[in-house]
């Protein structure tokens, strides 16, 4: 089983993209769950939000306390927010961060592991016109852990948001997405 943590601000999109990623798991013939943590929550607060994803049935509920990956989608928390607490040896570290991979893992302070990084708000800029980075993010997952396929992802970020937000910022954020999966660096 795949247990993935998120670390965002609320209001970045950190429960869409955990939901989004289990959409698609559901797409691939998978197992998952998807939830929030909800606390006293408000705009631009900390938040964090978890996804299993597994080939076999789901019978855990609980919270995720040892993350196989952390995705931390607003580089403003690293080091202001313990983003790698329970993460082992083996976890991998996915950070919104315009700096390397080696540099991000100091910043972190975390000596195992792997580390990813990948300049998602410059991309989220660019292809969105603002930065909103959970699809980009979500796309440097795909790249890493293989947990499911980018043309999954494609079609469910087609078929959740088709018809709540017009069709070229459906394809901007397909775009965002294919980006970050090409762009992310991992040392």
């Amino acid at each position: 089983m795949l247990e993935i943590r998120w670390h965002g601000r609320g209001g970045q999109g950190a429960v869409t993209a955990a939901k989004l990623l289990a959409s698609a798991a559901l797409r691939a013939g998978k197992s998952f769950q998807a939830f929030p943590e909800y606390g006293p929550e408000r705009r631009g607060a900390p938040v964090q939000a978890f996804t299993r994803i597994d080939d076999a049935p789901i019978r855990e509920f609980s919270q995720i306390s040892a993350p196989d990956v952390v995705i931390v989608l607003d580089p403003t928390l690293i080091g202001k927010v313990p983003v790698a607490s329970g993460m082992s040896e083996h976890g991998v570290l996915i950070a919104n961060y315009d700096g390397t991979p080696q540099q991000l893992r100091e910043k972190v302070g975390l000596q195992g592991g792997k580390v990813y990084a990948v300049n998602a708000t410059a991309i989220a800029i660019e292809e969105l016109g603002k930065a909103i980075t959970n699809t980009p993010m979500i796309g440097a997952l795909v790249r890493v852990t293989g947990a499911v396929k980018l043309d999954d992802v494609i079609d469910e970020v087609r078929g959740m948001f088709g018809d709540k937000i017009k069709g070229d910022l459906v394809e901007s954020n397909i775009r965002a997405l294919k980006r970050a999966h090409e762009e992310v660096k991992g040392e």
